[in-house]
């Protein structure tokens, strides 16, 4: 059975680390620092806002993290008026939305960014609800994120599948009990599979998602 499906945002619905990435550079350059893109990954991707500036300016007020953040995704914002989904993205939407399956966005992201992109992306109307985890009281990689996007939906953990890029979603994911696939998008399979991916893809072509769609289709 499945009756719901739920979805990261950033390097899930479409590829954004790179424009995240510029971003923070142009803000960080303007203060005489570097950004690497080592550190994207291992600080940035898939994390909220607060472990970012927690480890870009431990010695800040939290005022100033704050301040940060919306300076650095104003600057995302303006980089991105425009965006493409992940190739066989709105096949699935659309596949989902036919047969009644539940659609629900999960991310790390703050709202105003969520808002943006899915205008961005033109598919606003096929997400129920936005759960935005830096709203609740723990982000991923806590499971909380995801629980509440079931609960948003009315559905249980083994009738749900859900979509990741990031190694903290994933483990948000699949803490929470849900069949969770991943896109390569930012971390290698390798790593993906390791951090408990039940499938692991590169688009939502992939007839190996299609076929365990299916299977739990019945």
């Amino acid at each position: 059975m499945l009756d719901a499906l739920l979805f990261d945002l950033d390097g899930t619905l479409t590829e954004t680390d790179a424009l995240h990435l510029l971003a923070l550079q142009q803000l960080l350059e303007e203060e005489g620092r570097v950004f690497t893109e080592l550190e994207f990954e291992q600080h940035v991707s898939g994390r909220a806002n607060a472990d970012l500036c927690r480890y870009l300016f431990p010695d800040r007020s939290v005022e100033h993290h704050l301040a940060f953040s919306d300076r650095k995704e104003q600057r995302f914002r303006d980089l991105s008026p425009e965006l493409k989904p992940i190739a066989g993205l709105v096949r699935l939407l659309e596949f989902a939305k036919e047969r009644g399956i539940g659609r629900v966005v999960v991310t790390n992201a703050p709202r105003a960014n969520a808002d943006h992109m899915l205008g961005a992306l033109g598919l606003v109307e096929h997400f129920a609800s936005v759960v935005v985890a830096e709203e609740l009281a723990r982000a991923k990689p806590d499971p909380l994120p995801y629980l509440t996007g079931l609960q948003r939906l009315g559905a249980q953990a083994q009738n749900a599948m859900a979509f990741e890029d990031s190694l903290p979603g994933l483990t948000a994911a699949v803490a929470a009990g849900i069949f969770t696939v991943a896109l390569t998008t930012a971390q290698s399979r390798e790593a993906l599979l390791a951090a408990g991916a039940h499938l692991v893809i590169d688009d939502f072509n992939d007839p190996q998602l299609w076929h365990a769609i299916e299977q739990r289709l019945g």
